[in-house]
């Protein structure tokens, strides 16, 4: 026996690693082990590699919906990996926001699981309470809950009183409050993914262990030759299920997936006489001051806190020298001291552990990305591979995933978007030791307060940075978009030029308010390095172009707003197409979006046969965005063309030199201002800035960000894709009709979809709201009410320094849409009255201009 650590008696030996118990198992009672399937297939729709909860859910869930020859080859056996050391947690509750619908897809499956498969599953439901015991904790419940409403999920604020019913051994002096999950609870990690497995069998899939794959080949007809010492499978596609493991798989095929093994550890007590006692079974209870966990382990509990960033430990050998090759249902050895400080804070809220026994402690791998959430979906640049890889909760995500990915497969498009996942948010930028600096933070900020606009600043900057960042970092607050440094505000002389995030107005509402003012009155300039950008030339190019996008393709030396649809009509991207030349296309999307929409194109040129070719010149290509009344007067000091409006239209696209430098200039600005974008080589960014700053100093040109360009596209009425459009909405109700050309002759994708759509007639609109707020503003997925009950929610929203209120765009029903409608949108636990305003706020520069010429007025 080793005495305790701050009161606690260890009774384990160091160095034994022990076993997690079951919620449901007897003690000393070992689960049994599954037979192995005895028979072999040659041929499979697909074959999923790992045979943990995630990998077994997406077999089940494919089989199940009738796709024939499914194959899960695990190298092992099942579980063996993260799954089987897990501590089961599951929660509704999720910060994010189709996040939740994983979370609520999985607990409605394990609810009926036992009663399909006839396999227990060890599911307890006592829900889950957050404590908070600070001020600025009740505000983030408080943020959390107006993303709650137009949810399925249950979420409540309640009182110390109701806290302390729901788990009574706690010490109630700093509870303030509790963020309530009815449902919630914990499931036995081995016992559900045994029952996943006997439904997947029962549905016909072939779940093989252990079956190690030893090499996978890509064949040019875009199968897959997946080799085993067991045999080979021919597949048409591949799905990289492999947990910690997964990095292998992908050094396969040459991909360095950006994954690292994380020890998390929790300890096991023996029986503690006061939860013995109880008559009912305790809440889980998630202390995020402590930064820890606990749950009921029968008569006992359960504890597993995230340890700090300085005290948490990496197997980064893993990733330098690759996983052992014999490590599947091992353990590390125990580290209590590590989790010292987490004990200590515990121990305080839950005196009852002072007196407890550990008789377990675990110490297992699990595997973050560096964002902290997974990785699902199709990989771009390699035909037919797919991952979900990267699960820090693979229990409460599998059911879910499994859902969600089979349906995806299945129909073509995912069901719902969930582009946080997306594999292809990652690129060569995305380097080990970038990983795992920011592995270590979100293991260690697990807990933290999670703010709006919220900044993380380990393992920046990456290699990725423009041309502009060592002019401009000492000058302004950066935000982090796909590797990229981007200037999110300027500082200004005598104000707080510290990272202060909020859930109210902060130190960064004034200087925001000054570069909007900048760009409205007289010239300021952006760094927009950041956005994707594709070269797409060949003989094909207009016919594939033409079958991607809802708008017609743009005349030689012009620019449209066009986007990539769905086969259901959802919009899948936004990018703005620029025809330079007969048959060569300049694209820009979103930085978020750029190997997003890059798989996607490159998958058409090959469904399709297109003799089309496709380069990504995001790295290449720098952008200086240059916008405000006065933005023509200065860049015409620096070049021989015409900018005049009769001779450089908007909309128009010309190469030309400013200051010598040749540049594709684009007559575009998000900001609804008269302004260029100019796309030039990357390493002439900085003489390019210094020129054009050097010629506008009559005009007090300046720097902004893009927090004023937010607040100058929403009173433009622009719309943002991941906002107000994305694969949850289509063009229709999101009102892009004007970019969807339903008579042009192309078939595009989603266009029979959009006509059906449209017949059928729209169920909600999405409308711009003016809310009379005070110290507050919308961010966006708030939600709407209307007579007492919720009808929608936001999509993003801020202050609009141009009328002085907060707006907001919004999807209502139909019946809500019209003009001088009276809503109310809810912010922190309030709800503040809010109207159905005309759209734009402030009318466009180029509408302004025309209407001037036509002698009308020039309403912003």
């Amino acid at each position: 026996m080793l005495r305790g650590l701050r009161g606690l008696r260890v009774f384990l030996q160091r160095g034994s690693p022990g076993r997690p118990h079951s919620s449901h198992c007897r003690e000393g009672e070992e689960h049994p082990a599954s037979p192995a399937e005895t028979t072999w297939k040659d041929r499979a729709e697909t074959v999923i590699i790992g045979g943990g909860c995630v990998g077994v859910s997406l077999a089940y869930h494919l089989a199940k919906a009738g796709m024939r020859d499914v194959v899960l080859l695990e190298k092992s056996e099942l579980t063996a990996g993260s799954t089987w050391h897990a501590a089961g947690l599951t929660t509704y509750f999720h910060p994010g926001i189709n996040l939740k619908k994983i979370h609520y897809d999985s607990i409605k499956l394990y609810e009926k699981l036992e009663e399909e498969t006839g396999q227990a599953v060890g599911f307890h439901q006592p829900g889950s309470v957050r404590i908070a015991t600070t001020p600025v904790r009740v505000d983030e419940f408080k943020y959390q809950m107006t993303r709650t409403g137009w949810h399925a999920t249950e979420q409540y604020i309640i009182g110390p009183e109701k806290v302390q019913e729901m788990f009574p051994l706690l010490n109630m002096d700093k509870v303030l409050a509790g963020l309530y999950n009815p449902g919630d609870g914990h499931i036995d990690p081995y016992s559900l993914t045994m029952a996943l497995a006997a439904g997947a069998r029962k549905y016909g899939a072939l779940l093989k262990y252990p079956a190690l794959v030893t090499s996978l080949t890509l064949r040019s007809d875009g199968l897959w030759d997946v080799e085993t010492p067991q045999g080979s499978v021919k597949a048409k596609r591949v799905v990289n299920a492999a947990g910690f493991w997964a990095r292998e798989v992908g050094k396969m095929i040459g991909l360095q997936h950006p994954l690292i093994p994380v020890q998390h550890q929790y300890l096991v007590t023996a029986t503690i006489p006061e939860v013995k006692a109880l008559k009912r079974e305790l809440a889980v209870l998630r202390d995020l001051e402590g930064s820890y966990y606990v749950r009921q382990e029968r008569d006992g509990l359960l504890l597993g806190p995230y340890e700090s960033q300085d005290k948490m430990k990496v197997q980064d050998t893993w990733v330098t020298s690759g996983v052992p090759p014999g490590f599947g249902k091992e353990l590390f050895e125990a580290d209590l001291d590590r989790l010292a400080k987490h004990l200590d804070m515990a121990m305080e809220m839950i005196p009852v552990l002072k007196r407890a026994d550990v008789v377990n402690v675990v110490n297992g791998p699990i595997t973050y990305t560096p964002d902290i959430l997974p990785m699902v979906g199709p990989h771009q640049g390699v035909r037919n591979y797919w991952v979900a890889v990267g699960f820090g909760y693979g229990i409460i995500h599998a059911g879910g995933i499994g859902k969600f990915l089979s349906e995806w497969i299945l129909h073509g498009e995912p069901p719902f978007d969930l582009i946080e996942l997306d594999p292809n948010r990652y690129g060569s930028w995305t380097t080990p030791q970038y990983t795992e600096a920011k592995a270590r933070e979100s293991y260690g900020f697990n807990n933290v307060v999670g703010y709006p606009k919220e900044e993380r600043f380990a393992g920046r900057p990456t290699q990725r940075v423009s041309g502009l960042y060592d002019i401009l970092r000492s000058k302004c607050s950066m935000g982090f978009h796909a590797g990229w440094e981007q200037p999110h505000w300027f500082y200004r002389a005598g104000q707080d030029t510290q990272y202060r995030p909020s859930f109210r107005r902060t130190n960064w509402f004034e200087p925001v308010g000054h570069e909007y003012e900048q760009v409205m009155q007289r010239v300021g300039v952006i760094d927009l390095s950041p956005f994707g950008k594709f070269s797409v030339k060949g003989p094909d190019s207009v016919t594939l172009l033409d079958h991607l996008f809802a708008n017609v393709i743009p005349k030689v030396g012009f620019t449209n707003i066009s986007h990539m649809l769905t086969p259901r009509g959802r919009v899948y991207a936004e990018l703005t197409v620029s025809h330079q030349a007969p048959g060569e296309f300049l694209l820009v999307t979103g930085s978020g979006s750029e190997l997003h929409d890059l798989r996607w194109m490159e998958e058409a040129v090959v469904r399709g046969g297109y003799d089309v070719q496709i380069h990504n010149l995001t790295e290449e290509l720098g952008v200086v965005g240059v916008a405000g009344p006065l933005a023509r007067q200065v860049l015409q000091k620096l070049t021989v063309e015409d900018l005049d409006e009769d001779a450089f239209k908007f909309l128009q696209t010309k190469q030309l030199q400013i200051a010598g430098i040749p540049v594709t200039a684009i007559r575009i600005s998000y900001t609804g201002e008269l302004g260029w974008e100019l796309f030039h080589r990357r390493e002439e960014s900085s003489a390019l800035y210094h020129a054009i700053m050097d010629a506008g100093r009559e005009e007090a040109i300046d720097n902004f960000g893009t927090f004023a360009l937010n607040a100058l596209r929403l009173e433009k009425a622009f719309r943002a894709w991941g906002s107000e459009m994305n694969c949850d909405t289509n063009p229709l109700e999101a009102g892009l009709e004007y970019f969807v050309k339903l008579d042009k002759p192309a078939d595009f994708t989603g266009k029979h979809a959009l006509k059906q759509i449209k017949a059928t007639g729209l169920k909600r609109r999405l409308v711009c709201l003016t809310l009379a707020t005070n110290d507050v503003d919308p961010e966006g997925n708030e939600s709407v009410w209307f007579e007492g009950e919720v009808v929608g929610n936001t999509t993003s929203g801020g202050y609009s320094y141009g009328i002085g209120k907060s707006l907001a765009f919004a999807y209502v029903p139909v019946a809500l849409a019209s003009v001088g409608q009276q809503v109310e949108v809810e912010l922190l636990g309030q709800n503040y009255p809010a109207v159905v305003t005309q759209e734009p706020l402030v009318l466009p520069e180029p509408v302004r201009s025309r209407r001037q010429k036509q002698g009308g007025t020039s309403r912003g």
